[in-house]
Order: C-alpha cells, then structure tokens, then sequence
C-alpha cells in the first residue's frame, strides 16, 4: 500500500513538476521540455497581432453595443473626444437611431456568447469534459471554428521575470509561461483570485474598471475569457498576443 502511495503521488510530481516555478527556476537550462527555441519571431506566430487585435475589437464592440444600456452613464463621464467614438460606433450600427433615443429604444439585450456566435460565426464556453476524471475544459458549442481564427483569451494576473510567485504557483495547474519568462496566473481560485481582485480594484479610476473580472465568476462578460481550461496533451504550441 505505501509502494503504491508513492508511486502515485510520484507520478503526479512528474505531471505537475513543470508548472511548478521554483523547479523550472533551477532545471530551465537542463531541461529541454521547458525550453522551445523560435530562430525568428515570425516563424512562431500563427496569425499575425494585427488580426488578433481586429478580431477582438469587433467582439468588443458588439459587446459595447449589446450593453449599451449599462455603458451609456459612464460614457457621460469621458472626455468628449473619447465619447464620441462611442457615439460613432453606435450610429455605424444604427444610423437613424441617435445615442440618447437608442437607451431608451433598446429592450432587448443577447448573452455575451450569442454576441460571440453573430459576430465570429461559433461560441466557446467552459463546461465538465464527459471522459471520467478529465475534469474542465473549452468546447465550441455553436458554430465552427476556422482555422487560425481567435478562440478564446488567457485571463489572469501577469507576472514579469523579477516578481515573485511562489506562493502563488504551489499546486496550481493555471500557471501559464510565455516564451520570454512572462507568467500568466490564470486560477480562478484560492490565492491567485484574492490576488488578481485586489490588483483590479488597486488599478480602477474612479468608475472606470481597468481589467475584467467577471470572468472568476460564473457571469462572464467576456465569452473569450476562458482560455486557461483549453486543454492541449499534444505537441502544439499556443499563439499567444498581448493586449
């Protein structure tokens, strides 16, 4: 029975060893599975940040537009420079309706993955795998998905090379490292959620939110912020842009 113990939780280090900071800290250079050479930056983006960044910006006006209702009084609080591209997008979407008229003439409002399906073609959402113990993962529930297209965003704290983690990083899968030694603390729990809430709330002006939230609920406003439970077992690597 001990054998047995051990061999397990042996087989479990083995798995989690590499989202580990610490241990990859002192085994990078040694290590192979923790290093992927790219000889030019080019070579390892499978779209370009240009499309990436178009992609986002249409979901994230739909979004604007779809929740007008509740956008319309922080809009009175920005510079009128930055209101009115606001305004421009609206009337873009609805030429004959004026920005006032439209809060009152809106009823209806879509969930955050409909606007996702009219506006990419297929939604994405975070649900229980049917395989036994696979746990959570990421599955196209309407639509399909094209290739090279945007599927989904890696929410979550980012941490430069020098800011420490420890703590953070001691039994969580969510850790994500990027190619040039940034983390991405993606947990949606624990310590890694009160930590990722007090930097949202250190960071908001005023009414104006800096980050999104929501997604450590299970209200997401953002139908694109569930990108740490994709699941990947193979040897492909994500594409991953800044914002």
């Amino acid at each position: 029975m001990p054998g047995r113990l051990l061999r397990g939780l042996w087989q479990r280090w083995r798995r989690y060893k590499y989202r580990f900071v610490p241990w990859i800290a002192l085994n990078l250079n040694r290590n192979p599975r923790t290093l992927r050479y790219v000889p030019e930056e080019s070579k390892d983006k499978v779209i370009s940040d240009e499309d990436v960044l178009g992609t986002l910006l249409k979901v994230f006006q739909a979004l604007f537009i779809n929740d007008f209702n509740k956008q319309s009084d922080i809009l009175t609080m920005l510079p009128e420079t930055v209101k009115s591209k606001y305004h421009d997008l609206l009337s873009v979407q609805h030429p004959r309706v004026k920005p006032l008229e439209y809060r009152h003439e809106q009823q209806n409002t879509f969930k955050p993955e409909e606007i996702l399906y009219k506006t990419l073609g297929f939604s994405v959402a975070q649900a229980t795998s049917s395989l036994i113990s696979a746990g959570k993962g990421v599955f196209v529930t309407r639509g399909l998905v094209p290739k090279g297209a945007v599927v989904s965003m890696y929410p979550g704290t980012v941490y430069q090379k020098y800011e420490p983690i420890f703590f953070q990083s001691v039994g969580n899968p969510f850790i994500f490292r990027c190619l040039d030694g940034v983390l991405i603390d993606g947990n949606d729990k624990g310590i890694s959620k009160v930590v990722y809430r007090s930097c949202n709330g250190r960071d908001r002006l005023g009414p104006f939110k800096m980050s999104d939230s929501t997604w450590l609920t299970s209200e997401i406003c953002n139908p694109l912020a569930v990108g740490q439970y994709v699941n990947n077992c193979s040897n492909a690597h994500f594409d991953v842009s800044f914002l």
